[in-house]
């Protein structure tokens, strides 16, 4: 079962828009799959491609960041999703929450908030598979994935 913080209003997803949504919902909000953390390429006719070349700080086998609070210290490129950057998240994955609760869709089953469980998103293999760490990718175009 998922711990709750007392400032998370219960099913608070279904009852409020990203822009009401506090601190500690708004974290809650993303089902750790880690997929806004891997290289996405964009080409000179503004197709979105996405890759298996996670950021040097992603855990690929957790999804997780290894260093949350320090990340932009050490990945310049990183991105802060925050309340003033809602319409630039059509980069976001489908499955992302953010992206869902934005375009006024529901989560999915597997989300952690749905099921009650940090796993789910493991047990319905959400993440990306075989996910490669920047450092070690010579030509991204090798890695370039189908979908999101």
């Amino acid at each position: 079962m998922i711990k709750t913080d007392e400032s998370i209003t219960p099913q608070f997803w279904e009852k409020k828009s990203l822009l009401e949504m506090n601190e500690a919902e708004w974290e809650a909000l993303c089902d750790g799959c880690g997929k806004c953390c891997y290289r996405k390429y964009l080409d000179e006719d503004d197709e979105l491609y996405y890759t298996r070349i996670a950021c040097n700080l992603l855990n690929t086998k957790t999804g997780k960041c290894t260093n949350y609070p320090k990340r932009f210290e050490y990945e310049d490129d990183c991105t802060k999703l925050t309340k003033d950057n809602l319409p630039d998240f059509t980069w976001l994955p489908k499955t992302c929450a953010y992206r869902l609760i934005y375009e006024g869709k529901p989560l999915f089953d597997w989300h952690p908030l749905i099921s009650g469980n940090s796993k789910s998103v493991k047990l319905a293999g959400i993440g990306i598979k075989n996910g490669i760490h920047e450092r070690d990718v010579i030509d991204w175009f090798d890695f370039i994935i189908d979908g999101e």
